[in-house]
């Protein structure tokens, strides 16, 4: 009887607990997800988001090296749309919202595992009051990182990091789960379900990769009652042996061995395209097979089980296959073309991105003294693969090199930046002590422990190169932009300190288990910086990077709850109490974190980031070619475009990607409602690897001035030697002259029409074709020419600069041609004195500027453009949280308003330019998007159209914000040299406009102020 009765005692011990570790799990689930869910993006986010829901939508090529299963599983997200288009980004979006969800859940239910190790609690033996410490531990780490910033922010896009958490805190679970099974053949199932997993996370991010040495460690452990350092030693190198298997021999590995045998069977043996492909499958499974079933007869469980994983690990991996079967097909979103085996492999190593020295590479002083070619890159021929290039291998002065290299960029503002983190003088040599002092002050402790801190201190706003905060840092004496910045979140370092707390708790109690999250938490964190090696400067923020490592950090959280309840026990007798007020206690810090972070967190009502795009497409006539620059530039109007089906007629061309053979060969097929574009130059002419990938400028003696630019083309499509200029490599083409000009009028003269100017003196080449007439603003053809010059900027053509003269002359301006501000920066080519604005965007046209330095614009057309097709949805709102990259977007349309606005005023037109300024001011306003040094443009705009009080207002909150950011960032002046200078710039514009408006005594005032902050910096 007393043994039934222990027995069932011990049952219901093991049923009550596992019943509230399990609700309690799926409560924080409920939490997280809701929480997520009403944060969410309702559309897509700038970055990333826009590429990434566009083909998860139309199962489209995505950047290398993709994300074939994310976009699998946000294809069938999409269906839950219903065929309203503009809610497939929502939904697509709860794809993260519903893996972070899930994250939470297994994380807290790795923290009561892990938290049963600390106490030692047997499986099935947990008391009521050991319980109730259990699950506050789980609770409290759960929904700190719940409440996160770093993954909170990536819980609420569309984006890869929020699935790779899941697949990682899946993982990790699992084999925590595995430990307590004793039954070897139900074991060997979780190592193989993990196994899979595994495979699958490859199609979204490697990042689950990173925790197979901290999952070897438990499964040493647990197979292993005595351990030593030998061991450990072993099983770490055991584990670095898998992750290299896997990220090198097999993710890149066995399509690389697939494309040598490829290579092998079609261009050696005279075998069709495919064959060597088709090899390497048979020789895997027959392997496969023959091994499972050798293992399997001869009783080799290891082997069996091992083979078995493998096999696993491949069929996730096989979703890769979903790239080499969409390429296949031709999308609007092709990147990189990896349809063949070979592109396929370029496209998984990132080719295209170039490399970093990791263990042995040259500092950024260092001189090239040798480039020798590589190994031969293959492209499909007709009947055998063709090398049309090989890759470059780069030799550097030995003296200028250095082991465990950091500092390595030989890019212009990278070697600048590399000499302030260092400190170094202009032209000074760094040593190898600069060298590790730029890895743990930039790279260790500006893009990690900054964001770490972020995470577990406090943030002290969204401003790029932000720093942290320690809790006595209050929002007293704080300039207006910072003081309001939603982003400013001091969790007073509760986080921190709990998770400090148990993180020696847990060294103290349970040393395995210590090695365990210490190395999850270094390998995710520090690994990840050694791995990357991050060059000085980032066009984002990185911290999503690391959420592995915060991820870690959350779990010693949760055992600071423990370490606190146990020091609250010595005061009590009763554990259950103790146990609940640590709790109590404890919620204080994920409380701070969720009431902090939530503003800046909720993406609600947010949709300016598609609005922009709109915008950029809405500010060109139908059927045009837009030429646009950046990620932000082109995502989202892929997003409009692809999901929403809004102005297909518009041909985007990304300028970086017209670099490449493969993008300019997606340019000759019709997309949606746009045609092929029309080039004359074939893809001989633009192959990777062919003379025309850059064509540096030499001098001829004997050309002087221009060249005229049909005929550079045709020399170029004739491959002539007059172009050629010989080097180590290969033979390329140069540029004989840093001036082209393009005859526009090509027709006979006497077949052309007037273009209707009053001028009876007009020449011949004041004529105006028909159908260049039309295209031309009435009030501005006056300007045309017939001949127009384009001067090189640089010193040399990019093939992207190539392709565009070569679409300008074929194109003969009959489809409308346009850049952003970005694109029109971007190429190498000097196209501002024939560019014409109509909105975000320029048109290119046959006329001249005849005021260089002044704007060019075509008001009729912009004023509908911005008052009656652009979108604000939501701008104005007070209430919806736009950060850096949206107030940017805001700034350019404010520029926009005052572009307008000017050139209206200079016309003559005082109401209309009235009403653009006014409705800048309604759809921007100051509340939603605070005033910027584009708004100290605004202001003599402002005076002149009358609205004097509007002015003075703007002026004084322009000019005590600038006060009072300068006043603050003086003391912080290390990078903060373009914020000091905007700030200047604001100063001067809000002087200059009153003095000029005769408000000479708000004028002096704000002078006085300029003038005492240009001598304060000069003594920096």
């Amino acid at each position: 009887m007393t043994v039934l009765s222990q027995k069932y005692k011990h049952k219901s011990m093991l049923d009550n607990y596992r019943n509230i570790n399990n609700l309690v799990g799926w409560l924080v689930f409920i939490i997280a997800t809701i929480t997520y869910a009403l944060t969410v993006e309702e559309t897509a986010s700038f970055w990333d988001c826009g590429e990434f829901i566009a083909v998860s939508y139309k199962l489209e090529v995505p950047h290398p090296p993709g994300a074939p299963f994310f976009l699998l599983l946000g294809r069938m997200f999409s269906f839950l749309a219903l065929g309203n288009v503009e809610l497939v980004a929502y939904w697509i979006n709860m794809l993260s919202v519903i893996s972070s969800g899930f994250t939470i859940l297994f994380l807290f239910w790795s923290i009561t595992m892990l938290s049963k190790k600390i106490l030692k609690v047997k499986h099935g033996e947990e008391t009521p009051g050991q319980t109730v410490l259990l699950i506050g531990s789980g609770l409290i780490g759960a929904l700190a990182y719940t409440f996160s910033d770093s993954f909170w922010f990536s819980a609420t896009e569309a984006e890869v990091y929020a699935l790779s958490s899941f697949f990682t805190a899946f993982v990790f679970w699992a084999i925590l789960k595995w430990e307590l099974i004793e039954d070897t053949s139900a074991a060997n199932r979780w190592l193989i379900l993990i196994a899979y997993m595994m495979g699958l996370s490859i199609g979204v991010h490697l990042l689950n990769l990173v925790t197979i040495p901290a999952l070897g460690l438990i499964y040493y452990f647990h197979n292993y009652q005595k351990t030593n350092t030998k061991g450990v030693v072993a099983t770490l190198v055991i584990s670095l042996v898998i992750i290299g298997l896997i990220m090198v021999g097999i993710i890149p590995g066995l399509p690389s061995l697939a494309g040598t045998l490829e290579v092998f069977f079609v261009n050696n043996l005279s075998m069709p395209f495919g064959s060597g492909v088709v090899f390497l499958l048979i020789v895997i499974g027959g392997g496969l097979t023959y091994g499972l079933y050798y293992s399997y007869q001869h009783g080799k469980l290891i082997m069996n089980t091992a083979l078995i994983c493998l096999t696993f690990i491949l069929i996730g991996y096989s979703s890769y296959s979903l790239v080499l079967i969409r390429s296949a097909y031709d999308p609007p979103i092709d990147e990189n073309d990896p349809e063949t085996i070979i592109s396929f492999v370029s496209y998984l190593k990132r080719e295209q991105y170039g490399s970093r020295p990791l263990l042995f590479g040259q500092y950024f002083t260092a001189e090239l003294v040798d480039q020798e070619n590589g190994a031969p890159i293959y492209e499909k021929g007709e009947d055998k693969y063709i090398i049309t290039d090989y890759k470059l291998e780069n030799t550097y002065d030995p003296k200028e090199s250095t082991i465990f290299p950091r500092a390595y960029s030989t890019q212009d503002n990278h070697v600048e930046l590399y000499r302030s983190w260092m400190g170094l003088r202009p032209n000074e040599k760094p040593n190898f002590a600069d060298n590790l002092y730029y890895f743990f002050r930039y790279q260790v402790g500006h893009m990690f422990m900054r964001y770490f801190m972020w995470n577990f201190a406090g943030r002290e706003s969204d401003i790029k190169d932000a720093s942290w905060l320690t809790p006595w840092e209050s929002n007293e004496d704080l300039p207006y932009t910072i003081a309001t910045n939603k982003a400013r979140n001091n969790f007073f370092m509760l986080p921190l300190i709990l998770g400090l707390i148990g993180l020696f708790y847990q060294y103290k109690k349970d040393l395995k288990g210590f090695s365990v999250i210490g190395l999850l938490f270094i390998l995710t964190g520090i690994g990840l910086v050694v791995y990357l090696n991050s060059p000085p400067v980032e066009p984002r923020e990185r911290d999503y990077i690391y959420v592995g490592a915060f991820y870690a950090f959350a779990i010693w959280i949760g055992f600071g709850v423990i370490a606190v309840a146990k020091f609250i026990g010595q005061f009590m007798k009763n554990k259950m109490v103790a146990g609940a007020i640590a709790t109590l206690l404890c919620l204080a810090v994920p409380t701070v974190m969720a009431a902090q972070g939530w503003d800046d967190h909720d993406r609600s009502n947010r949709f300016f980031s598609v609005d922009s795009a709109r915008n950029f497409l809405a500010s060109c006539a139908p059927n045009a070619i837009l030429f646009t620059g950046g990620d932000n530039d082109t995502f989202p109007l892929w997003y409009v475009q692809e999901v929403e089906g809004f102005r297909t007629d518009v041909r985007v061309i990304v300028l970086s990607y017209f670099n490449t053979d493969w993008y300019i060969d997606q340019m000759t097929r019709p997309a949606y409602e746009s045609e092929p574009l029309p080039f004359t130059l074939s893809k001989e002419n633009y192959k990777q690897g062919g003379p025309n990938d850059y064509l540096p400028y030499v001098e001829r003696p004997n050309i002087k001035g221009a060249i005229n630019l049909e005929q550079f083309l045709r020399l170029v499509r004739e491959n002539s030697q007059a172009l050629k200029i010989p080097n180590a490599r290969a033979s390329y083409n140069t540029v004989p002259a840093k001036t082209f000009f393009l005859d526009i009028n090509t027709y006979d003269v006497s077949e052309a029409e007037t273009s209707g100017v009053a001028d009876t003196t007009a020449t011949a080449s004041t004529q105006i074709p028909a159908h260049l007439a039309s295209l031309i603003p009435a009030d501005m053809q006056e300007n045309y020419i017939d001949r127009m010059y384009l001067d090189l900027k640089g010193r040399a053509l990019e093939k992207k600069d190539l392709m565009i003269l070569d679409l300008l002359a074929a194109n003969k301006w009959e489809r409308p041609i346009y850049f952003n501000n970005t694109s029109l920066m971007g190429v190498n080519l000097d196209f501002r004195p024939y560019v014409v604005q109509e909105g975000n965007t320029f048109r290119l046209l046959p006329i001249e500027n005849p005021s260089p330095n002044n704007e060019f614009v075509n008001t009729e057309v912009m004023y509908e453009n911005m008052m009656d097709n652009f979108f604000w949805r939501e701008l104005s709102n007070p209430d919806v949280y736009y950060n850096e990259d949206y107030r940017n977007f805001a700034l350019n349309h404010r520029s926009s308003f005052n572009t307008l606005a000017r050139n209206l005023i200079q016309e003559g037109d005082i109401e209309r330019a009235r009403e653009v300024l006014n409705r800048s001011l309604e759809e921007i306003p100051d509340k939603t998007i605070p005033f910027d040094y584009v708004s100290s443009q605004t202001l003599p705009l402002l005076f002149e159209v009358g609205e004097e009080e509007k002015a003075i207002e703007m002026a004084q909150v322009l000019g005590d914000r600038a006060d009072e950011m300068l006043t603050y960032l003086y003391p912080r002046a290390q990078g903060q040299n373009v914020e000091i200078q905007k700030q200047l710039i604001i100063l001067n514009g809000v002087t200059q406009a009153l003095n000029r408006a005769g408000q000479t005594e708000l004028g002096q005032k704000y002078d006085e102020m300029l003038n005492r902050h240009y001598n304060q910096i000069n003594t920096l």
